[in-house]
């Protein structure tokens, strides 16, 4: 018998929470989208990582080529393609569950001209073997666009007491804890060239904002 993804199956308990939350910082979420769309040419083939319900996926889908959404939870996807039906169809815009490890595990996997990962990097169990991957997903020049909170920049309490706690419930997935010089340690390792890191975030905490928004090209 097969064991379940303990990920997988946080995330399928959590999606219908999810698609009816509301975000946190929505002008910080726009801005993000904005420079996403300037970001992306009309000619690209995306793949977003983590999409979640897809409320991303489908405001950027329409701008490109092609868009596929992956998620680890078919729950998000199902969700997903909710969104993506009858007149509010996108042409270009597909979902699947996915995860980058899975995707680059077939030997003739397509190639991207660009990766999207948001809120993800720090969600993943082996966060540089995630960028090796993304960095496969990807054409020579490829762009990766993120951007991922970085606990170990924020209350201490939060990632040494709560997170664990939490966890031990079963109240919050697996959580990663590396600073913004760590991540961006580990995407030059993982071969590629940081073009900008950026914030957006308008409403932050006594940290500031500890999601970075990095744009980096495939070496």
């Amino acid at each position: 018998m097969t064991t379940p993804d303990p990920d997988a199956h946080f995330w399928d308990r959590e999606a219908e929470k999810y698609s009816k939350s509301a975000i946190s910082d929505e002008a910080g979420y726009e801005r993000t989208l904005s420079r996403v769309q300037e970001l992306l040419q009309k000619h690209y083939n995306v793949i977003e990582l983590g999409c979640g319900t897809g409320m991303t996926a489908t405001k950027l889908g329409g701008s490109v080529n092609s868009y596929l959404g992956t998620d680890i939870a078919a729950k998000m996807i199902e969700i997903a393609n909710k969104r993506n039906t009858g007149d509010k169809t996108i042409p270009g815009l597909s979902f699947s569950v996915a995860t980058a490890e899975s995707v680059t595990a077939a030997t003739d996997h397509t190639r991207y001209d660009a990766v999207l990962a948001f809120n993800y990097l720090h969600l993943v169990r082996d966060m540089p073997g995630t960028l090796r991957n993304i960095h496969d997903l990807l054409h020579p020049g490829g762009l990766f666009i993120g951007k991922s909170p970085c606990l170990r920049e924020m209350n201490p309490l939060i990632w040494w007491a709560a997170l664990p706690a939490m966890r031990a419930i079963g109240k919050a997935p697996h959580c990663g804890v590396f600073s913004e010089t760590q991540l961006k340690e580990e995407i030059v390792k993982a071969g590629f060239e940081i073009i900008t890191v950026e914030r957006h975030g308008v409403k932050v905490g006594l940290l500031g904002d500890s999601r970075p928004f990095i744009v980096a090209r495939k070496k």
